[in-house]
């Protein structure tokens, strides 16, 4: 039995994963964290952050799953970084999407 979400195209299906990726405060400010540092050990983060070790790690996993984030195991540490060719893929999508749908034509007054 497939999914509901197979019935989409293979690049919404992957830009809403994205989107779900970066859908919460915690992962976009690890994003923001490794851009300014460039790469960081996980407790790097954890210092940066209002959150504990755990959940730290936690988002640090979603955006790795997502292709976002790039990291390495070195002994009981983790050092993460950017994947910019990710993010530039990311940039690419949602600024064609939003050029499609900024050329939908306006809406009727009647409706809103």
């Amino acid at each position: 039995m497939l999914a509901k979400t197979d019935a989409f195209e293979p690049r919404q299906a992957r830009l809403a994963a994205l989107g779900k990726a970066l859908a919460h405060p915690a992962r976009i400010a690890i994003l923001e964290v490794l851009a300014e540092k460039g790469h960081c050990i996980c407790g790097d983060v954890v210092d940066e952050l209002p959150l504990a070790q755990a959940s730290v790690s936690r988002h640090l996993k979603v955006l790795k799953e997502a292709g976002l984030i790039q990291g390495e195991i070195d002994g009981p540490r983790s050092c993460y970084c950017l994947n910019k060719a990710a993010l530039a893929d990311v940039h690419d999508q949602l600024t064609a999407l939003f050029a499609r749908l900024l050329q939908a034509p306006p809406c009727d007054e009647e409706c809103c």
